[in-house]
């Protein structure tokens, strides 16, 4: 009875329609600003810009570069058009003095080459003997040549000739300066009878390359 008596549950309401808008939305989204607070397209120009700074900053600094480098180009060819004339000048002094240091060189080297003529003179000087007479005296490149004249009996004038040839050989002045000493001819003077007396000195090899080291 009791359950009888009880109510049933209502049933559960029925959920309210959705009805559709009061009107229709005519938008175009595509063609609506963009709402954004910070745009892609201030990004994209912002490095665009910076990148574009960075290529300017640095053409100028090349730019800088080379201006600096004509400067001192410039300079440079101004003291070099400056300093020409004494440097040319200074050049052909040094080529003069090049040719006049060759020809003291060479001077210097012939005199080297030979035994000294004052010194060599007095040696002969000190070892002629009194019937020989010098009558020329003929210093070459490789060689001394001599020529005298024999005073005494004409059969006594060979020996005299071979000994002054001997005696100039034991010289310790002589053979220290020459290779070889020799009686190259030894004839009578007609207008004189004496004997004539032709001598060759061979220099050695340090006289004659003028005692290099």
């Amino acid at each position: 009875m009791l359950s009888l008596l009880k109510k049933k549950p209502e049933a559960a309401a029925p959920a309210a329609p959705v009805l559709p808008p009061w009107h229709p939305n005519f938008r175009n989204f595509e063609r609506l600003p963009d709402t954004k607070v910070v745009r892609t397209t201030f990004f994209v120009n912002g490095i665009a810009i910076v990148v574009a700074l960075i290529a300017l900053l640095w053409f100028s600094y090349q730019e800088y570069q080379l201006h600096d480098l004509n400067r001192q180009i410039g300079e440079w060819q101004v003291q070099i058009n400056r300093d020409r004339h004494s440097s040319d000048l200074a050049i052909a002094l040094y080529k003069k003095f090049q040719a006049e240091a060759a020809r003291v060189n060479e001077v210097s080297a012939f005199v080297r080459s030979k035994p000294l003529v004052t010194d060599l003179l007095l040696r002969l000087g000190q070892t002629l003997p009194k019937n020989i007479a010098l009558d020329t005296f003929d210093l070459r490149d490789n060689a001394l040549k001599l020529t005298g004249t024999i005073r005494g009996a004409p059969d006594l004038a060979s020996g005299y000739a071979t000994a002054y040839v001997e005696l100039l050989r034991a010289d310790g002045y002589f053979s220290a300066r020459f290779d070889d000493i020799s009686m190259l001819n030894l004839t009578r003077n007609p207008q004189t009878g004496r004997l004539s007396l032709e001598l060759l000195l061979k220099l050695k090899a340090q006289e004659k390359e003028g005692n290099k080291p």
